[in-house]
């Protein structure tokens, strides 16, 4: 896939934040980009200035991934939303905020893996898990978030070999920001959580991960994984500002 011109693309939380910019990259290379969030005022405001079609809808709903990929047939699938737990060091975590991330990311992941198998996705067709850094080094104010993006990163390995074993030619891919964005509102909520913990100012605290990698920049760096042969066949992508892409697949799964 070196082009995305007119492309079926879905993007589950393309309202805003990261999946925002992704959607931003996707519409000026042509492709026919569909949004799924839950804010119907968000979905309106990005479908009259991208022009792109839109659902409203629960991710961890059921029932919604297996109708929705059965109507759209997407070429491309990008699991970006998912839940924002309440940051908290691990004493002061109730039971239902730790594992909120698992009742809503993970569960979704779930049936969105299960309907792209079950249906299944045409063949050549790609799902990008959206996962994090916190899989790799931990996020002790979040709970069970960095567990829950690293079940996610399995699931993504689980689903290749099912295809395989399948006989489908449908690609499972993960994404994996390796830094805290705080031109999102979610990261500069969690830059100000973490510099608090470390006696650090934001832009000190933010200053630790090297160049910053705006939403734009992350949407970019989706095309290049969809766009570049170079990435066709890797499972886990790495990235970030300073150094774009990198293989993660070296990391154990």
């Amino acid at each position: 896939m070196q082009t995305l011109a007119d492309q079926k693309i879905l993007v589950t939380g393309g309202n805003s934040g990261l999946g925002l910019g992704l959607v931003e990259a996707l519409v000026e290379r042509r492709a026919r980009v569909t949004v799924l969030a839950r804010d119907s005022a968000h979905l309106a405001a990005t479908r009259e200035r991208l022009g792109v079609d839109t659902v409203a809808g629960d991710i961890a709903d059921p029932d919604l991934p297996m109708a929705l990929l059965e109507r759209l047939r997407p070429d491309v699938v990008v699991l970006n939303a998912g839940s924002q737990p309440p940051l908290a060091p691990i004493h002061e975590q109730k039971w239902e905020d730790f594992n909120e991330i698992w009742n809503v990311d993970v569960k979704a992941g779930l049936y969105w893996i299960q309907a792209a198998l079950c249906l299944p996705l045409a063949p050549g067709s790609r799902v990008l898990v959206g996962s994090s850094g916190a899989a790799v080094n931990g996020s002790p104010l979040s709970g069970g978030y960095a567990g829950a993006k690293r079940m996610l990163w399995l699931m993504a390995h689980y689903a290749n070999d099912a295809a395989e074993r399948l006989g489908q030619d449908i690609r499972f891919q993960v994404l994996v920001p390796q830094q805290v964005v705080g031109e999102t509102a979610r990261g500069h909520e969690v830059a100000q959580a973490y510099s608090r913990r470390l006696g650090l100012s934001v832009e000190g605290f933010l200053s630790r991960f090297g160049k910053p990698m705006p939403p734009r920049q992350f949407g970019e760096h989706v095309v290049a994984i969809l766009t570049d042969p170079r990435y066709a066949g890797g499972t886990a992508f790495g990235l970030k500002g300073d150094y774009g892409i990198a293989s993660l697949d070296d990391v154990a799964a």
